[in-house]
């Protein structure tokens, strides 16, 4: 098994890529928001850059927002900045497209409005950011920069970019389907993790966030699943040949070639999954650097075994390494009894407080009561929060919001509390429906 300190110290000496440029000045920053008492327990509220509501487009909506936060006793809102390589927010490094729409519309910073409401509002903001899917984005900044070989190849040498509507290509397609397709960047490629962690580092610098929020940070889910590459079955993707040269080197090793050659896999599995969470760290790092105390977390997959064998996420780690301050695992079913078991499940890890269990509350529109019983679920399981996907679910849902309301306005349920370092207390911690950016689990 590669060990990370080796991994660390490769990625370390990576000198292929240019370094990228330096952060710009802060802009001008909203005051920052009072702490939240440590006996209030955290519940999120992801707000969409691209649903029904565009709040950033449309910041007279601020208000609605803010009031529905409160009425639902939210503490968090993971506000979605990032989306496809697009920014809106004020970036030298990513497509600043959507950002320069809304200046023009408004003739403001609306996200500047938006943390100065939610920090009056006692609310915590994280900006939520799809890390490594650009959508159907096939041009932008990152790849005009980087090149086509930051984005992921199969192992039959075919780019995601080379995929008629980036879905699996025929005949493969007769058996598998890419479960969110998109233009996937590779995280071991030359260049990829330091210009992301350079955009996420401006996005904190310039404004007074609380926390940072990573989605898509993984590699895509393949439809139907495979538990890693020694098998020699399935599509397996990171072949590009600077990630296969710079496996090589180093490991010492050849990387496999399925289906034939399989020699390695296991190790090929493991490097590829180190890759995943150094990144997480550089991110985390370059963040702390830009704005000493953010917090960071991430909206991961649910099934956490399949997200360590299949998709390279192994967000357990991260949470025992430190790397992120808590994990949003996305447990978006009509199951009552799945949705209790994998609660359950979960949270058996050291710190379940650092886990706040996110509800695909939108599934719930026509039937309320679903979501109620799911939040009392999460909560009996000790959860040390939950999320509620999304805002805009539930401002287009009046059933919906007055459940949640009512569900709300019962007695506190207090928990235990955690800080990041020198950041705010925060107690205990999406991808997106394909749509609009958060992964189904």
């Amino acid at each position: 098994m590669l060990l990370a300190a080796a991994a660390l110290a490769a990625c370390s000496r990576e000198t292929e890529a240019p370094p990228p440029p330096p952060a710009p000045e802060p802009a001008a920053q909203a005051p920052a928001p009072p702490a939240a008492p440590a006996a209030v327990r955290p519940r999120g509220l992801w707000v969409l850059c691209e649903g029904s509501q565009r709040v950033l487009e449309n910041p007279e909506r601020i208000p609605a927002l803010i009031e529905d936060a409160r009425a639902l006793r939210a503490t968090d809102l993971f506000v979605q900045v990032y989306r496809g390589g697009r920014a809106w927010f004020d970036s030298t490094l990513a497509d600043p497209t959507p950002y320069q729409g809304l200046r023009a519309k408004t003739g403001r910073d609306t996200l500047v409005d938006l943390l100065a409401a939610a920090h009056a509002a006692g609310l915590r903001v994280h900006a939520w950011v799809n890390v490594l899917s650009l959508s159907n984005h096939r041009d932008g900044p990152l790849l005009r920069d980087l090149g086509p070989s930051a984005v992921l190849v199969d192992q039959a040498g075919r780019s995601v970019l080379d995929y008629p509507n980036l879905d699996v290509p025929p005949p493969d397609r007769r058996y598998y389907r890419m479960g969110t397709p998109a233009v996937w960047l590779d995280a071991a490629a030359p260049g990829v993790a330091e210009r992301l962690a350079a955009t996420f580092a401006e996005l904190v610098n310039r404004y007074p966030l609380d926390g940072l929020h990573l989605d898509y940070i993984r590699y895509p889910d393949v439809l139907p699943f495979t538990p890693g590459s020694r098998f020699g079955v399935g599509l397996d993707l990171g072949h590009g040949e600077a990630t296969r040269e710079r496996f090589r080197r180093e490991t010492g090793r050849e990387p496999p070639s399925p289906p034939e050659q399989l020699g390695n896999s296991e190790l090929w599995d493991a490097w590829r999954r180190d890759q995943v969470t150094l990144l997480v760290g550089r991110i985390r790092d370059a963040a702390r650097v830009a704005r000493p105390g953010v917090a960071l977390s991430a909206a991961v997959w649910s099934y956490a075994d399949r997200a360590y064998l299949s998709i390279g996420q192994d967000w357990r780690r991260w949470l025992e390494d430190e790397l992120v301050d808590f994990a949003v695992p996305m447990a978006y079913t009509l199951d009552q009894r799945l949705f209790r078991y994998q609660a359950r499940e979960l949270l058996a890890v050291a710190n379940p407080e650092r886990v706040w269990i996110g509800l695909g509350a939108w599934l719930y529109a026509k039937r309320p009561e679903g979501a109620v019983l799911q939040l009392r679920a999460a909560r009996e399981a000790g959860a040390g929060g939950d999320a509620l996907f999304s805002w805009d679910a539930i401002a287009d849902g009046p059933e919906l919001r007055a459940a949640l309301v009512t569900e709300a306005a019962g007695p506190p349920a207090a928990s235990g509390a955690t800080a990041p370092p020198g950041g705010l207390a925060l107690p205990g911690g999406p991808s997106e429906p394909a749509a609009e950016g958060l992964g189904a689990p």
